[in-house]
């Protein structure tokens, strides 16, 4: 009996650590899920209540997870890695401190509210800490920042900077220059007179120009965010710190007729639009500038200048603005170029497609061109890559990609020859005269310099007298192509195109079959047809007179 009962109490005392272990197991495994699912519970409310205050709030915060140099929380002074910034003001803030700082701190006023009649300066706005590297104190010339800690001020809109011991009352309270670029930057008082001056139906813009710049052209930035190689979100935000935010424009957003109304707030014939795009997104803008003209607002067009960051930036080579933009030249730079550029016209061109055999009864497709219009193996290659890149368009993020894969197409057509025999399949008429073609395979009309990402076309290896190709001349220059191997040759300057002409009016008419087309780098499959190709109006641009090269890996704005 006594060896029973010593048994039962062994197995009830094994039962009881089994359940035990059962238990410790189970809480090894649970705790941790318990543990994971709570952060991440309190990591989405987080990030919810962070993105509503970014939403209500007048900021213009993003969150980053790693700052770009040592930066320090506006609130709490603490050194932070990771947090939010302010693309206008520069405010740097570490989440905890987020609300405080949205609460507490003021951001660039677009325009001044409650103000007393029609105030004419404004006072300088004083953000302290994470002061640009290199930046010198206005009072004592030393350098300020270099202190490893919350410390020194700059000015939203001048952006002097001021150390600590500097700061005295009479900066806190002087009128505001607005600095280096004051000549671009719409004041914010400015915009708050001609609010006033239009309830009160007046139009004399003039008198309400700023005091402290003679020479005032304000300058819009329109930028593509999804032009080339992905550069225009960080554009925007330094363009955002030096200008007033109110200039600046995301064109994925909003769309440039909408944008240049602004135009209209301002003085005639005094804007500048600089445009950070590709020759696609210029040819949008300048589309939005031909309909101000059209609704009577021809006295506010602007003048244009172009940053590159599109895949082939042909017009931005011809108008001495670089073959693409990589960030090899600062903001600041870009902006004195904007200053410094010469205004000069740039043709602009009807192309009208009238497709045979329908009885005239479907309308012509009507396009208009800035650069150029081609039939032949560089269409198809647009073609190509068009198609390629609206299946997988995650994969077109660089221009190296993107100059990768037109190789592909290139080498592809070197071997298919898909547009042989182009001579007996069109007509080509110049100014009403038949011309007698070669055996070709592509015809391109040229309206600007450059072609196929940096290559002068019209003027080929240099070595025969040819007067360069003009973008203001009236005058279209048509040349011949024998192939993709033939246009890779006259690239690297080993070969000449065969030049068919000069001409105002140009007609080419696609007696049969279907032959890609492209029109300023939009391309599409085409039956038979009629091309016409007249002049349709000028468009004001600015031109830079930096040097210029063929290369695609040459800027002409840096330094």
């Amino acid at each position: 009996a006594g060896g029973a009962g010593m048994e039962g109490s062994g197995g009830a005392s094994r039962a009881v650590a089994d359940w035990r272990l059962a238990l410790w197991t189970l809480c090894s495994v649970l705790l941790p899920v318990i543990i994971t699912a709570w952060c991440s519970f309190q990591r989405s409310r987080r990030q919810l209540l962070i993105r509503d205050i970014f939403r209500k709030s007048k900021h213009d915060w993003h969150y980053t997870d790693l700052f770009g140099q040592p930066s320090y929380c506006c609130v709490c002074a603490q050194h932070i890695l990771r947090g939010a910034f302010c693309d206008c003001c520069g405010l740097r803030v570490c989440e905890r401190c987020l609300k405080k700082a949205d609460q507490r701190f003021l951001c660039k006023e677009i325009m001044m509210r409650g103000t007393a009649g029609a105030p004419s300066s404004m006072p300088h706005h004083w953000i302290r800490g994470n002061v640009p590297l290199c930046s010198c104190c206005v009072v004592c010339k030393q350098q300020c920042g270099t202190q490893p800690k919350l410390c020194d001020y700059r000015c939203v809109w001048c952006q002097y900077t001021v150390h600590d011991e500097c700061m005295v009352d009479c900066l806190r309270t002087e009128a505001c220059t607005f600095g280096e670029f004051k000549d671009l930057i719409i004041p914010p008082y400015y915009l708050s007179a001609i609010n006033q001056m239009r309830k009160e139906k007046k139009t004399s813009y003039e008198k309400v120009v700023p005091s402290s710049s003679k020479h005032w052209m304000p300058v819009m930035v329109l930028a593509n965010t999804r032009s080339g190689n992905n550069m225009g979100e960080t554009l925007l935000g330094e363009f955002k710190m030096l200008l007033n935010p109110v200039q600046v424009f995301d064109l994925s957003k909003i769309a440039p007729a909408k944008a240049l109304q602004l135009c209209t707030w301002l003085p005639c014939n005094a804007v500048r639009v600089l445009v950070c795009g590709g020759d696609g997104t210029v040819g949008w803008v300048l589309d939005a500038i031909d309909e101000m003209k059209i609704k009577g607002q021809e006295r506010f067009v602007p003048r244009v200048a172009v940053l590159p960051l599109g895949t082939g930036n042909d017009l931005s080579n011809t108008l001495g603005w670089g073959a693409g933009y990589a960030g090899e030249a600062s903001v600041e730079q870009i902006l004195r170029s904007v200053m410094e550029a010469d205004g000069i016209k740039l043709d602009r061109w009807k192309v009208q497609v009238t497709n045979k055999g329908y009885y005239n009864l479907r309308k012509p497709k009507v396009f208009t061109m800035n650069n150029y219009f081609s039939v032949g193996p560089d269409a198809l290659m647009a073609l190509n890559f068009h198609a390629h890149r609206e299946k997988t368009p995650s994969l077109f993020s660089s221009r190296i990609i993107n100059k990768a894969v037109y190789f592909f197409y290139g080498t592809k057509d070197c071997l298919v020859q898909q547009c042989k025999d182009l001579n007996k399949k069109v007509e080509l008429e110049l100014d009403g005269e038949r011309i007698e073609l070669p055996n070709l395979e592509g015809i391109i009309v040229l309206n600007i310099g450059y072609w196929g990402g940096g290559c002068r076309l019209w003027e080929g290896m240099g070595d025969e007298p040819y007067p360069l190709a003009r973008h203001d001349d009236g005058l279209l220059e048509v040349v011949g192509v024998h192939g993709s191997f033939h246009c890779a040759q006259i690239q690297v300057k080993l070969a000449n195109p065969v030049r068919l002409g000069q001409a105002h009016t140009v007609r080419l008419i696609l007696k049969s079959s279907k032959m890609p087309m492209q029109v300023d780098g939009e391309p599409w499959a085409q039956g038979p047809c009629t091309v016409t190709i007249t002049h349709k109006t000028h468009a004001l641009m600015l031109y830079h007179s930096g040097e210029q090269t063929d290369d695609d890996d040459a800027s002409s704005l840096s330094e």
